[in-house]
């Protein structure tokens, strides 16, 4: 396979991991943007990348450039997204990959017209663990599906101003931590949730700090969603079928899954993957994709969770500034 020139637009904590992947590979990013020059340079410096440009947005002129991985605030990614795909680059974006469903349909529409790879860097659509527990769900090994538990709380101080928090930046937690949950409901479930009841706590900002959600699909598979960005919980997934029920903690970097079997009550401890490789077979897939072999991407499930924050957010009447025009 050819091997791609990566840059990265951002230089956050995600855009650290993504340089420390491909060191982990014995490779390394092609080129860095960011908005403030001065961490662009000494990011660059700090992973041995030889490109730094001057002003962000050169990042997208550079005809040596294949694939951008996008790591910015979710609001700033449709226009870079829009940049990069009329420049016809490959890009990985960061989670939430749009704030709502009109902005991804037209991030879609510009890949499709430029003929480039649009993904999101959706760690759960590409972790071993996910893709083994589905590969023995599809040859019905555990039955059928019938429920599935979301749990994901994490405590953050309450700082108005930080990204969680603040309006300006698209904060809360469904677009923050809620994607992931939904991103491993529709893994599992047979087709997206068509009904979808949902309750909300809005921290002082107007934000979403907490949430319940209620779904199920046409097959009658339901699941229920707990969020909170002020209130600790185990990161805990469990899937429900008729033969078996899964428990994976930690998610989204799964690695081991405990499933137990309804019939005698039997417990089996699965592992795949690694944690600590997460970004390094997002890279993978990603390159996969960009190659032109099998779906490893999943762009179906990025639109079909996106439907569905937007549609709860339209309950919810919560809304970020870009969408009050």
């Amino acid at each position: 396979m050819k091997e791609y020139k990566w840059a990265t637009l951002g230089c956050g904590v995600i855009a650290n991991q993504l340089a420390q992947a491909f060191a982990a590979n014995g490779r390394k990013l092609y080129s860095v943007a960011n908005r403030t020059h001065e961490k662009a340079v000494a990011f660059a410096e700090k992973y041995g990348i030889d490109k730094v440009y001057d002003q962000i947005d050169d990042v997208f002129s550079d005809d040596e450039v294949d694939i951008i991985y996008i790591s910015t605030p979710h609001n700033t990614h449709i226009s870079y997204l829009r940049k990069a795909l009329r420049a016809g680059k490959h890009v990985l974006c960061e989670k939430s990959i749009t704030l709502n469903a009109e902005e991804l349909e037209e991030a879609v529409r510009l890949a499709e017209e430029h003929h480039v790879v649009l993904a999101e860097a959706m760690t759960i659509f590409h972790m071993p663990i996910y893709k083994e527990l589905r590969s023995r769900m599809d040859a019905g090994e555990f039955g059928e599906l019938r429920l599935l538990q979301m749990n994901f709380g994490s405590y953050k101080e309450y700082d108005m101003k930080n990204r969680f928090f603040n309006r300006n930046l698209a904060g809360g937690a469904l677009l923050d931590i809620g994607v992931y949950a939904l991103s491993f409901l529709r893994w599992f479930m047979s087709s997206k949730p068509d009904q979808i009841l949902s309750q909300v706590k809005y921290a002082p900002t107007g934000v979403d700090e907490q949430a319940s959600i209620l779904l199920k699909n046409k097959e009658e598979e339901m699941a229920t969603v707990i969020l909170s960005l002020h209130a600790k919980q185990p990161k805990r997934g469990t899937i429900s079928f008729d033969k078996a029920y899964i428990e994976l903690f930690e998610y989204p970097r799964g690695e081991e899954a405990i499933i137990t079997y309804t019939e005698d009550g039997h417990k089996e401890v699965i592992s795949a993957g690694s944690t600590d490789r997460a970004l390094e077979y997002e890279i993978a897939d990603m390159e996969a994709a960009v190659a032109g072999e099998a779906d490893r991407i999943h762009l179906d499930y990025t639109i079909d969770v996106m439907d569905m924050m937007t549609s709860i957010r339209k309950d919810w009447g919560m809304t970020y500034p870009e969408e009050e025009h």
